[in-house]
């Protein structure tokens, strides 16, 4: 009963101070979030590599069937927020991690694929043309992986993505070892006064630039589940690259009630597969929640997995307008609600206990994590 009741502590280990003004404008909550900590570190045999890569994760458990699900115990969840991490020369190794209440109190939240098709009526998305949008800031944020999926750039050197991106649950997919991270770059005009004025309106072409990433982080809540489970709680992973790539990044933040959210409304970017090099931005409104998942019906193709979901909020200690990242789009879920089909785009949340571990991995400090 003592693991149970810390636990609760944990998972709800954010205070929300939403304003009550008539003239509110959506700001960020203040969360204190827990310390997750390294305790040891095993050596793995290398993996295989044998995985083919899913760039769609498919789970029959929607809302009601999450919402139901037991609280896990202390000890699972330091389980599963224990982690694997792949380096670039094929070796892995696991840690396991040390879960530290500092502070507490808040507000907290506790099969089968109808059709293959994430287009829900009237296809909303709108594909990014020219340079002028797509090398500024957010849509800058967002970079191609060589499995075929998205990552949204969170800090100097990393990239926040899907797990099932990088490891199907069982075993590393074929490309893991010789990951690599595409930058949009445009590519060099020909010629000179020679070159075609009448081409000008044209939208400019582009080229990725490709950067090879060091190291991989995957939490075991992923590996150990699987995606028709708890494991689609567990479905995102940490790039960090072998050099910095010099552009604005988005930083991450505590996903707060949906309730609170701008409009009720997300966005993200990413690389969809029925629009071979094209970005394409989407925004819509959460139709439901759990503690770990925003269901969504964003319309979205396989290639936009490990898309970062944002919004932009008021952040009060700057007195500035901020977009964070919330979430990690992850993939579609076909649920029977009451024997009517329903289908869902499901993302992410990054609870206060995820943003630790993230934060951590990106910053190998727990007094920078300490505000979510």
């Amino acid at each position: 009963m003592a693991a149970l009741s810390t636990l609760i502590l944990l998972l709800c280990a954010a205070k929300d101070v939403m304003p009550s003004s008539p003239h509110w404008k959506p700001t960020w909550p203040s969360y204190r979030v827990p310390v997750i900590l390294p305790q040891s570190t095993l050596n793995l045999d290398k993996p295989q590599f044998d995985a083919e890569a899913r760039l769609e994760v498919v789970s029959p458990c929607g809302p009601a069937c999450h919402k139901s699900s037991p609280l896990p115990t202390y000890e699972e969840v330091k389980n599963y927020l224990s982690y694997e991490t792949l380096y670039a020369n094929g070796s892995l190794t696991e840690t396991e991690v040390g879960i530290y209440i500092l502070s507490n109190g808040g507000d907290g939240s506790r099969g089968r694929s109808r059709t293959k098709r994430q287009i829900y009526g009237y296809d909303s998305r709108f594909s990014i043309f020219g340079k002028d949008f797509l090398l500024n800031y957010p849509f800058s944020t967002s970079v191609k992986l060589s499995t075929g999926c998205t990552g949204t750039l969170v800090a100097e050197k990393h990239v926040l993505t899907a797990a099932h991106c990088i490891h199907d649950g069982k075993s590393y997919v074929k490309g893991a070892q010789k990951l690599r991270v595409g930058f949009l770059k445009p590519k060099q005009k020909d010629g000179g006064k020679g070159s075609n004025i009448t081409n000008s309106a044209m939208p400019e072409k582009m080229k990725f630039q490709w950067i090879r990433v060091k190291r991989t982080h995957v939490p075991k809540g992923w590996i150990k589940g699987n995606a028709n489970d708890i494991g689609m709680d567990y479905d995102y992973a940490l790039l960090e690259l072998k050099k910095p790539h010099k552009r604005k990044f988005m930083k991450i933040g505590v996903s707060p009630p949906a309730r609170h959210l701008p409009g009720g409304r997300i966005h993200f970017s990413g690389y969809d597969n029925d629009r071979p090099g094209n970005l394409v931005y989407r925004f819509c409104d959460v139709k439901d929640e759990t503690y770990d998942l925003l269901y969504q019906q964003c319309d979205a193709q396989p290639g936009a997995s490990g898309s970062g979901v944002y919004v932009r909020m008021w952040k009060r200690q700057n007195q500035k307008w901020e977009r964070k990242i919330i979430g990690i789009f992850s993939g579609h879920q076909w649920v029977d609600m009451n024997g009517t089909p329903q289908d869902f785009n499901v993302a992410v949340r990054i609870t206060p206990l995820k943003y630790a571990q993230i934060c951590y991995w990106i910053k190998g400090n727990y007094l920078d994590c300490r505000e979510g």
